[in-house]
């Protein structure tokens, strides 16, 4: 089914057309009626922000997530789990998952995702969501809107790592839905953190256990160790390290990286925090020295991807180590709202060439949206970018051939150069919040519930000889929700 869906998604792509990414929406997708309210989530907001502070006194005062989770992983021991955290599920020698990044803000982004994701995912043995299940602080009251309502339809097992924003709440919500522990003891933490840091919720028992019941079905039950853990099969290991808050991996943590990469099967990374992303090298740092990239280059571990959640967009970077190439890949874009494509240069970073990078949205058609977005919100008709002009902008700024072609003849000019200019298009001093510094505190200026969304899914096959990485969109559109644009796909060797 997914290999039929899957040709077919090559013409309908927004590679292809205009139509394919999204902007001639003429039917807004049955997602609409999948939502349990019409409110949407925002940032712009107070009590959000004050809820989410643990973000900047981790960065002020140092992250206590290390310290934290040892405590978890040593609670879940007391309890009996596998010491070497494996996750076992029911599967053959070729299977295929799901893999979704930063969904949770329950709102129309996250549920537009919905309806391709069922359609994708009706043969796969399982799911991941690999960072930040629920927003904006993890808490185990929200999971009902945000994990369960949406996923009720999902008739396999959901699997996940936790991102920064499932820490604000101390990792509470995310290690009682997915690992059924109960609460740590207090542990005092004096000094200002102490006194500011906010503290973990306490759990409605019975609201949670009302959510649960949306995924009651036993295909759909499944238990995971601890925050981190490595998924077995016979042909692959998938290894999912949890990053905390700040991107650094504690001790305990870092020697099981260790031991489970000696494992002599071909193994995937899935991690909270990307190693390459917007054309920089973000290698993750292991307490005691070290970064997980050292682990994941070295040949005798044999990692062939990486994939990592937090940056709410699709990229892939094919980085040649040594004799092989190992995919680099980003995928936050099912739920959250969207971070900028455009902002990404002309591709270089460890030798990979621009003509081999992809990403989703298209850098013209993320310039288009923002432009769209300012036009509207400041009323300032002259920012607005066709999809067709921003493409152009953004091919004459990178320096390649369009990725699609234009809906019609395109003459640029310096009105069209300015506004790519304020819209953070390349470095200039004076901008428009649309890059990841803003969105601490001006996400909601880059949040929208209408078409097009530019979401998306990762679909993971596996053979004993290969594994193939499709990445599908979600635009919020019914026609894409029926036949769901194949955005990317790359085939990696395993033997």
């Amino acid at each position: 089914m997914v290999e039929v869906a899957a040709e077919r998604g090559k013409q309908l792509s927004s590679r292809v057309s205009e139509e394919g990414a999204g902007w001639a929406c003429t039917q807004i997708g049955t997602f609409a009626q999948l939502r349990p309210n019409s409110r949407s989530f925002s940032w712009l907001n107070v009590r959000t922000l004050w809820r989410s502070r643990n973000e900047i006194l981790a960065g002020l005062f140092g992250d206590p997530s290390g310290q934290v989770r040892a405590r978890w992983v040593e609670a879940q021991e007391a309890r009996g789990i596998d010491p070497e955290f494996r996750i076992k599920p029911s599967v053959e020698g070729n299977f295929s998952f799901l893999l979704l990044g930063d969904t949770g803000e329950g709102d129309a982004s996250q549920y537009a995702v919905v309806p391709g994701m069922l359609k994708l995912g009706e043969e796969t043995s399982f799911a991941v969501i690999v960072s930040d299940v629920i927003y904006p602080t993890g808490s185990g009251n929200e999971y009902g809107d945000k994990f369960f309502r949406p996923y009720q339809d999902y008739d396999a097992p959901i699997y996940a790592i936790p991102g920064n924003h499932d820490w604000y709440d101390g990792l509470g919500g995310f290690m009682r839905v997915f690992c059924d522990a109960p609460p740590l003891k207090p542990k005092p933490d004096r000094g200002l953190r102490g006194l500011l840091w906010r503290k973990p919720e306490t759990i409605d028992e019975a609201r949670l256990a009302e959510a649960r019941a949306l995924r009651g079905r036993p295909s759909q039950q499944a238990t995971q160790p601890a925050p981190y853990w490595v998924i077995e099969s016979e042909n692959l290991l998938l290894v999912g390290v949890d990053t905390g808050i700040r991107n650094v991996i504690d001790r305990g943590q870092a020697e099981w990286l260790r031991r489970v990469s000696l494992d002599p099967r071909p193994k995937v990374l899935l991690t909270g925090k990307p190693i390459y992303t917007g054309n920089a090298y973000k290698p993750s740092p292991l307490e005691g020295g070290g970064t997980i990239d050292d682990i994941v280059r070295d040949p005798a571990h044999r990692y062939v991807a990486v994939i990592g959640g937090d940056v709410h967009n699709y990229q892939r970077y094919p980085v040649q180590v040594g004799d092989r190439v190992i995919q680099y890949v980003v995928s936050g874009g099912a739920g959250a709202f969207m971070h900028a494509t455009h902002t990404i240069g002309r591709v270089d970073v460890a030798g990979v060439d621009e003509d081999d990078f992809r990403c989703y949205p298209l850098r013209g058609d993320s310039l288009s949206f923002y432009s769209q977005l300012y036009a509207r919100r400041l009323r300032m008709k002259w920012l607005y970018l066709t999809p067709s002009e921003a493409l152009c902008v953004m091919s004459e700024h990178i320096k390649n051939e369009p990725v699609r072609t234009p809906a019609g003849p395109v003459r640029i000019t310096r009105r069209m150069r300015w506004a790519a200019r304020l819209l953070g298009a390349w470095p200039w001093p004076f901008r428009l919040p649309v890059d990841r510094v803003f969105h601490r505190f001006l996400s909601e200026m880059s949040d929208w519930d209408t078409p097009p969304f530019f979401k998306q899914v990762l679909h993971v096959s596996v053979t004993p000889e290969e594994l193939t990485l499709r990445c599908f969109a979600a635009t919020g559109c019914l026609a894409q929700e029926l036949e769901p644009p194949l955005e990317d796909e790359v085939r990696i060797s395993l033997s």
